[in-house]
């Protein structure tokens, strides 16, 4: 039986590569644990692959207590030292760092709107965005909607928050849908 046709990007030789875009990339995402995992890892990809992050998920989900928003929050100065001298992650001060950092960001926004997931998705106006690109080059890096949230966030003390890294936390997590149009993925959509 013949493979799925899958988006141009998915390296087809790394079974787990293939694995994220099949079960996770552009699933709408409503959990504030996975919402908050998948805004940590976009923010470390920051000038790297995805799959340098991904084959590093494990790693991540050790160092930042399974992404427990409120552990994260309350880590100390030497318990992240330690994350970057024995932690299975991209071992960058201001990434490691800012972490915390987010967490604490990420708390404040629960509590002002009840979840993150309530937050988020009010930019882009609670459904997901659906583009159906038919070659690489029509995959926009940014949007209108990436910028407004990534401004957000930056007022609310985030770092590693570019409307880069959030328009690919926006992919990730479904608010927008970015499965190009021989994608099998995209045509459980009509």
């Amino acid at each position: 039986m013949p493979s799925p046709s899958r988006c141009q990007w998915v390296p087809l030789d790394k079974p787990d590569y293939v694995a994220y875009h099949d079960t996770e990339w552009g699933v709408p995402v409503h959990d504030d644990r996975q919402l908050f995992e998948l805004l940590i890892l976009e923010g470390a990809q920051a000038g790297l692959s995805w799959y340098t992050i991904l084959r590093r998920r494990a790693g991540y989900r050790a160092a930042f207590r399974d992404f427990d928003v409120s552990k994260v929050a309350r880590m100390t100065d030497a318990q992240l030292e330690r994350v970057l001298t024995k932690g299975n992650v991209i071992r960058n001060r201001l990434k490691v760092f800012s972490t915390r950092t987010n967490a604490r960001a990420f708390l404040a926004i629960q509590k002002e709107f009840s979840s993150f997931d309530a937050y988020v998705w009010r930019f882009v106006g609670g459904q997901p965005i659906r583009h159906r690109a038919t070659a690489m080059g029509e995959l926009p890096a940014r949007s209108a909607e990436s910028d407004a949230l990534s401004k957000d966030l930056k007022k609310r003390g985030m770092s590693f928050v570019g409307s880069t890294i959030i328009y690919a936390f926006m992919q990730a997590t479904g608010l927008v849908d970015d499965h190009m149009a021989g994608c099998f993925k995209a045509r459980r959509d009509g």
